[in-house]
């Protein structure tokens, strides 16, 4: 899809966003948290035996039109899409998740770079669990809380390091370093993502939606609603409760009858 050719308005209707007057700190915050709240970050498709395709045309059809969600590549790939049209200098960039890994990781994760007259800021709205609601500036050690979770970053020589603190805990979510990343760069690790065997997308389903006080997480046949500090966990007993939670929670509608290949029942 051309850039004249995104639908802005749509989008802006499908998060309910306002559309900025000019590129700024606060409107790059409201706009990724008008994103994550709406727009659920999810795995569903690879689940169903359908490849992820990250042009924009199948982005705006799909995270748009059809009400779906999508992972990183897609969700920033839009969001970049966006920005890029609402007048913001974006940059996209490639980072390593850290969040309970034992070892080093492939860099399997989308995020942005945003430089504003306020100064270098990174916006993600594709992380899912534990991310950042708003856009954060890029500068280390301050803390930014929103309701019971906070987040810094530090730095390690190049890279820099996002941490979040969910449950009281400092807890490292990714690192990346500044390079710039390029399409082709986000099909290789799309494709990883989506389609090797031992991808944690392939192996589990996920669908997730972030709020300033909390947020909803289904994992599997678990699913966590959180306000506050406050949790309430859901066991899912059988494929047709698993649609109607996803519908139910996350707005997400499949026919009767939809299997997903994860979780077994």
């Amino acid at each position: 899809m051309a850039r004249d050719e995104l639908d802005v308005e749509a989008y802006l209707k499908r998060t309910r966003a306002r559309r900025p007057l000019a590129p700024s700190a606060e409107a790059l915050a409201d706009l990724q948290q008008a994103h994550v709240g709406a727009i659920p970050f999810e795995n569903l498709d690879i689940l169903l035996g359908r490849p992820i395709a990250l042009d924009l045309t199948s982005l705006q059809a799909k995270l748009v039109a059809a009400r779906r969600g999508g992972y990183c590549f897609e969700h920033n790939t839009l969001f970049q899409a966006v920005l890029d049209r609402l007048g913001f200098d974006v940059t996209p960039l490639a980072a390593r998740v850290r969040m309970g890994a034992t070892a080093v990781l492939a860099r399997t994760h989308m995020l942005l770079r945003v430089d504003l007259a306020e100064g270098p800021f990174v916006a993600d709205v594709g992380f899912g669990r534990n991310a950042p609601v708003r856009s954060l500036p890029l500068e280390e050690k301050r803390e930014h809380w929103l309701g019971p979770t906070g987040h810094r970053f530090r730095r390690e020589d190049d890279l820099w390091v996002l941490e979040g603190n969910p449950d009281g805990e400092w807890i490292d979510l990714f690192a990346f370093t500044l390079e710039p990343q390029y399409p082709v760069d986000f099909e290789m690790a799309n494709h990883f993502t989506s389609t090797h065997p031992g991808s944690a997308f392939v192996n589990n389903l996920t669908a997730q939606r972030l709020f300033p006080e909390g947020g909803t997480v289904l994992r599997n046949r678990e699913l966590t609603v959180r306000e506050g500090r406050t949790t309430e966990t859901t066991t899912i007993r059988d494929p047709e409760h698993l649609l109607d939670v996803l519908e139910g929670h996350f707005d997400l509608a499949f026919p009767p009858g939809t299997r997903f290949s994860r979780p077994e029942f």
